[in-house]
This record gives C-alpha cells, sequence and structure tokens, in this order.
C-alpha cells in the first residue's frame, strides 16, 4: 500500500524534523529533502499529496537566499509556505502559525489519508527492497545494535536467504558483544552470519590518530573494505544493507545545515563504494525504528537495547586510541551497564555509557601518588536522538558505580558524571 507523502522541502529551516514528525503523528507520511529538489524527481515517489516549503534562519548560503526549482509550483499538489517569502507563481497559502493550519492543509486541501503506521511502512518498504534487489544478494553489516537489527528482520522478510548477515568484530565493541551477537544471531535466530575478527586490523589502522571525524572516515572505510572482501568470497552480492537512521543523516550535514559529525554509514563511505545501497530505516527516527522492530516480531531485549554508535568504542576512547584506554572504556561500561540494570534504570535510561579522555589527573593509591586517567559517565534520556536531557541519577547508584569503577578499572584514579544537554552537546563526545 503506497502511503500518501507530503514533502518537506529544507529551505534553511532548523524545525524540518519537528515539522516532520507532527505530521507523522497526524497519521501522515513526510519526508524532508533539499530545496533543489527536481520537479521529475518528485514525481518519481508518485504519492506526493503536498508540499511545504520550510524556511528558516539558515535560508541565506554562501550569501545567497536558497529557493526552490519554479517548476515545483506546476505539479498541481498544494503548496504551502513556512517562513518563506513564495514564488509570484504561486498560490499564496497561509503561513503555518499552529496544529489546525497544519491539519486543514494535510486533510482538507491536500486530502491526505491518516494511513501512516508501521505496518504499511513495513509492506512499502519490503516491496521497494524486493524492486530494487530482485533476485541479487544483500550483504547486511550486522553490529547487532537496534538499527541493524530491525533492517535484518527487514530484509530477512523482503528477500530471505538472498541475505547474507556480517558481523566485523573491529576490536571496539563492548564487552562481550560480539560473543552475544554471534549467540542470538546465528544460534538462536538461524540467520546466515558470518563473524570476522578484524580487531588488529582495525587498532592499526587507528594508531596515533586523534582527530575524531578522521577516526570515523577510517572506521567507514575500513568496514566497507572488510564487507568487499568477504563479498568476493560469495556469488551475486550487489547490495549493501545498513542501518542508517535519520538523525545519521541530519548530523552528518544537509545542503543549509552544517555538519555536526560525519557518521560511518553517512560521511565514512568511500567514494569508490563498489555496492548499491539498501537503506529502508534512514528516514526514521530512533522512536520510529523500535517500534518498527516491534511490528516486526523482533525479540523485545533486541529492540530496546542500548544504542551503540558504529565505530563503537573508538568514539569513547577520545583522542589517539590505546589498547590501555580503550580496555578501562569496555571495563568501566561494563560496570555502568551492570549497576544501571540492578537499579532499574535500564528500563529508564535512554543511553548511558563511559568516555575515557586521553589526558591523566594526579591522585592518590596505596599511600602513593598516581597520575592516572579518569572516566566520565553519561547518561541522557531523548525521544528522537535530536535533543536529550540528563538523567538525575540517585546518588547511592552513582557512588556505587563509582566505588566500582575505581577498584576493579586498572589505569583510572577519577570518575565524573557529565551534566551537558544536546544541544549544546551532542550524545557522544566524538
Amino acid at each position: 500500500m503506497k502511503q500518501d507523502l507530503i514533502v518537506i522541502l529544507d529551505l534553511g529551516s532548523t524545525q524540518n524534523t519537528v515539522l516532520a514528525r507532527e505530521i507523522r503523528k497526524l497519521g501522515v507520511y513526510s519526508e524532508i529533502h533539499p530545496h533543489d529538489i527536481t520537479a521529475q524527481e518528485l514525481q518519481a515517489f508518485g504519492n506526493v499529496k503536498g508540499i511545504i516549503l520550510n524556511g528558516g534562519e539558515n535560508r541565506v548560503v554562501d550569501g545567497q537566499a536558497v529557493d526552490v526549482r519554479p517548476e515545483i509550483y506546476g505539479l498541481g499538489c498544494p503548496v504551502m509556505s513556512v517562513d518563506h517569502p513564495m514564488s509570484k507563481c504561486a498560490t499564496q497559502l497561509p503561513q503555518l502559525p499552529d496544529g489546525k493550519t497544519l491539519e486543514k492543509f494535510l486533510f482538507e486541501d491536500c486530502r491526505a489519508q491518516a494511513n501512516w503506521n508501521m505496518k504499511n511502512f513495513i509492506e512499502d518498504q519490503v516491496g521497494l527492497i524486493r524492486q530494487q534487489v530482485g533476485d541479487k544478494k544483500v550483504l547486511l553489516a550486522l553490529s547487532g545494535g537496534v538499527d541493524s537489527s530491525v533492517v535484518a528482520g527487514m530484509l530477512v522478510k523482503a528477500v530471505g536467504q538472498q541475505l547474507v548477515c556480517v558481523h566485523v568484530n573491529h576490536g571496539l565493541m563492548r564487552k562481550n558483544e560480539s560473543e552475544s551477537v554471534v549467540k542470538v544471531f546465528r544460534d538462536e535466530l538461524h540467520a546466515n552470519l558470518v563473524y570476522v575478527d578484524a580487531s588488529e586490523r582495525f587498532l592499526a589502522k587507528l594508531e596515533n590518530v586523534q582527530d575524531p571525524e578522521q577516526k570515523r572516515k577510517i572506521i567507514g572505510g575500513e568496514f566497507i573494505r572488510v564487507f568487499e572482501e568477504e563479498a568476493g568470497k560469495l556469488e551475486g552480492i550487489e547490495f549493501l544493507g545498513q542501518g542508517t537512521i535519520y538523525p545519521d543523516i541530519i548530523e552528518s550535514g544537509t545542503k543549509t545545515a552544517k555538519m555536526v559529525k560525519s557518521h560511518h554509514n553517512v560521511g565514512g563511505l568511500p567514494e569508490d563504494l563498489k555496492f548499491q545501497l539498501v537503506e529502508p530505516l534512514k528516514q526514521l527516527f530512533k522512536d520510529e525504528v523500535r517500534a518498527c522492530g516491534v511490528e516486526l516480531g523482533l525479540p523485545h531485549d533486541m529492540v530496546y537495547r542500548q544504542p551503540f554508535p558504529g565505530p563503537g568504542l573508538g568514539v569513547r576512547c577520545l583522542g589517539a586510541i590505546t589498547r590501555e584506554r580503550l580496555e578501562a572504556v569496555r571495563e568501566s561500561d561494563a560496570i555502568l551497564r551492570e549497576e544501571f540494570a540492578k537499579a532499574g534504570l535500564d528500563k529508564k535510561v535512554w543511553q548511558y555509557f563511559t568516555v575515557v579522555p586521553e589526558f591523566k589527573s594526579v591522585g592518590m593509591k596505596n599511600n602513593a601518588r598516581v597520575f592516572e586517567y579518569m572516566v566520565i559517565i553519561r547518561a541522557i534520556n531523548t525521544i528522537d536522538a535530536m535533543t536529550a536531557s540528563i538523567e538525575k541519577v540517585d546518588w547511592d547508584v552513582l557512588e556505587k558505580v563509582t566505588e566500582r569503577i575505581l577498584s576493579e578499572v586498572e589505569g583510572v584514579n577519577r570518575v565524573c558524571y557529565d551534566m551537558s544537554p544536546k544541544p549544546p552537546a551532542t550524545i557522544e563526545f566524538e
């Protein structure tokens, strides 16, 4: 079932995602596209019921105000302007001030149907995947995280045994993470899973690399190289499945918004990529991804597990990665997750983890002066990963976590709690 679509054209607004989510809450599917999309590209969607020109503070790029192509106004569907002067050839529709105006535009002007739900979304995506892939095989980067797991469920539904899952242990996984992935997907779900231990290879590439963007690009590029090697051992592999979601794309930069950080599956992809990408979740926010997983029938623990970045602990071992600090991150993270689970916070807090900076501080151990690293704890709550608030963790829990980290993790003499919301901070440190 092809769902009705409202297209939001990004003309410099910082509220594109807010508007998209409001439209979806009303039961109508919406997507955000660049301001210079062509009329032909819009017509190719086949189900566009209306267009919203979403202007804002970033409408001026390189000294020139951005605008849509004039032919957009001739597509025959209603057009609404939000904080953007419309073309003289367009029907002057009212600005968007409130929810009633939006509802009127959707259901009276556009005559859109409220048929946006996960069941219909999955049906649409399964059809698109089958159309794209045909009888070829898809190689999926399966980290075991929420996004890649939901993509796996979607691809199994769409193409079955044409899917080959590859789990790469890049040496930057959480404690016992790879072992868990193999157990769940190969032993319990009987997925076609290839396990690759490339930890030494990744760590060698990352040696002495300090810049976060460079680390992300190295990790993303090396992932692709590993997948290419694995694909070379198989026949018919022409597609690469990825768990890209909408916040990944937004934070990697748009034509009117500067990059926050490159995500390994967006800004980290090499230019000579040999695969066509299959990214069925790229227009979903995190909460929608989880809802999609539930609809697909995936295990609850898998769908609601802790988010984990593609570059793994590589962006939580701040600065140049060393094995000593990497192990400190891995062990402190395991302690944090264990104690949060005991306190019931694993069901309350959206994301929590530890990071270890590359600088040291003075401390005392065994009546002697030591110069060791610190562990920083971060615990946040969010709905869509675009903004985040700090969890007010009970003091007794923090004391217990601190006590264990200081006594069980080698090379650490200090524990801190990060109180920074997003924005101005991001969820991850790098």
